[in-house]
């Protein structure tokens, strides 16, 4: 494809759109849910998964010791390690919780530590955490363990201690290389911390090393961004994801300490976006969408390339569970036929645990439509094409066909009455093919609360 003609895509299609980690996505989500219909939902399908496939475990840990101003994640700053303790001693009682609900152990399939920084905390805490969950859980042979790590506080000593534990697979928070860029979004992280703590989770064993990089960020210029992407490709990350900066700042409050005039306009954002992805497809990553990029021996790629890509609130993701477990404050679950949310304030979710009540305050349940779209979104998101139910063929053609004519006519997808295909070309419009089968969005019974795709 001609760059003039890919940057012409670009500008059209860069519309506020989700990245469908959820379907129904959460603005739709209700508050104040009937948790037995919940609780009766979760043994049904857990009956009908765990002993098959397996479940994944999310579990958010908050904590961070500064505040980087980019930041939507939920977290608490702070620098007294002491609140490791009690945090720790409400998950094993909310994993507890689960446990009294369920027929059986869970069977570990896939277990991600996220945050907050995991890795605020210590080594010894981290494997207090593992030895919990996994001495009251069955691991599955095929599982896949993963943990976010922060650069500069990344030991030797967590890298052992995870790796010891079944820990494969870290990702770290690189966002930018730019000590000016650093300074305004203060996450001051010199290269050489990234490549200590890469080099040393190799040597240790670990086989794939992810990084997060993000443009649009403030001070950010097509100079210093490609600066950044060339250090990070002589590093050799095995996954990278390449996210868009969204400027929420009524719901971010970091993001209200900086200046917007130093954000970049619009088309210096769209530069930045496609000079990264230029240097990043030149170096050997294959571009999986939705932000993702891995190298051709990369088990994502692998599982893209032969059709097992699956994906769930923690992204693209190997392992292929019905079941999402969420543990700590703010985290989600899904469950297939429904979704929940925990308390988002540390307060509010302590008092749930003590009250030995799961700590859900917002969630939904699927309708049937809802299940046969979300397979749709799925099935574009992770496969590349959709085949369309006969008795979804009105919904469809009222809906969705009049949203697909634009992507058809610039060649994204072929399409006829049996479903879609994405084209090469497409791949990279993932997320805009995707909301046609959105029907809130389509409806207009949902406002487009995330941001744009570029």
């Amino acid at each position: 494809m001609q760059p003039e003609v890919f940057q012409q895509l670009v500008r059209r299609y860069n519309k506020p759109v989700p990245r469908y980690t959820s379907y129904p996505t959460v603005p739709v989500w209700k508050e104040n849910i009937d948790q037995q219909q919940y609780i009766h939902l979760l043994q049904q399908q857990f009956q009908l998964h765990n002993h098959k496939e397996g479940i994944s475990l999310y579990i958010h840990l908050p904590f961070c010791e500064s505040l980087c101003t980019y930041c939507g994640c939920n977290k608490k700053i702070t620098t007294n390690h002491s609140v490791e303790e009690e945090y720790l001693g409400m998950i094993e009682k909310e994993f507890q919780l689960y446990l009294s609900l369920l027929p059986e152990k869970p069977v570990i399939r896939e277990l991600h530590l996220g945050g907050g920084t995991p890795t605020f905390f210590s080594p010894a805490n981290l494997e207090r955490l593992i030895h919990f969950i996994t001495g009251h859980s069955t691991v599955h042979p095929h599982h896949e363990f993963s943990i976010e790590g922060h650069p500069n506080n990344t030991t030797k000593e967590h890298l052992e201690t995870l790796y010891n534990l079944g820990f494969r697979r870290i990702s770290y928070g690189v966002q930018d290389n730019d000590p000016e860029v650093q300074r305004i979004i203060n996450r001051i992280q010199p290269l050489e911390n990234v490549q200590r703590a890469t080099e040393e989770a190799r040597a240790i064993g670990f086989v794939s090393v992810n990084y997060d990089l993000i443009y649009g960020l403030p001070k950010q210029t097509l100079a210093s961004i490609t600066r950044t992407i060339e250090e990070v490709i002589a590093l050799r990350p095995d996954r990278i994801a390449f996210y868009s900066y969204a400027h929420v700042p009524w719901t971010s409050r970091g993001q209200r300490l900086f200046d917007e005039n130093d954000l970049p306009s619009p088309e210096e954002k769209l530069q930045l976006y496609l000079k990264g992805k230029e240097l990043l497809t030149a170096a050997g990553y294959i571009d999986i969408g939705m932000d993702h990029f891995a190298l051709p021996n990369d088990e994502l790629f692998l599982a893209w390339e032969t059709g097992k890509l699956h994906r769930n609130f923690m992204g693209y993701t190997t392992q292929h569970t019905s079941m999402l477990l969420g543990l700590g404050v703010s985290s989600i679950s899904d469950i297939g036929v429904a979704f929940g949310q925990n308390k988002k304030s540390l307060h509010e979710y302590y008092e749930c645990i003590q009250r030995n009540e799961l700590p859900i305050f917002k969630g939904y349940f699927l309708s049937e439509e809802d299940k046969a779209f979300r397979k749709y979104i799925l099935g574009i998101s992770c496969r590349g094409y959709a085949v369309f139910r006969r008795e979804d063929q009105r919904l469809i053609h009222k809906y969705v066909l009049p949203q697909l004519q634009q992507p058809l006519d610039d060649g994204l997808i072929y399409l006829n009455e049996d479903g879609l295909v994405v084209t090469e070309k497409g791949r990279q419009f993932i997320r805009n093919i995707c909301s046609a089968f959105d029907l809130y969005l389509q409806r207009d019974t949902v406002k487009p609360m995330f941001s744009k795709a570029i």
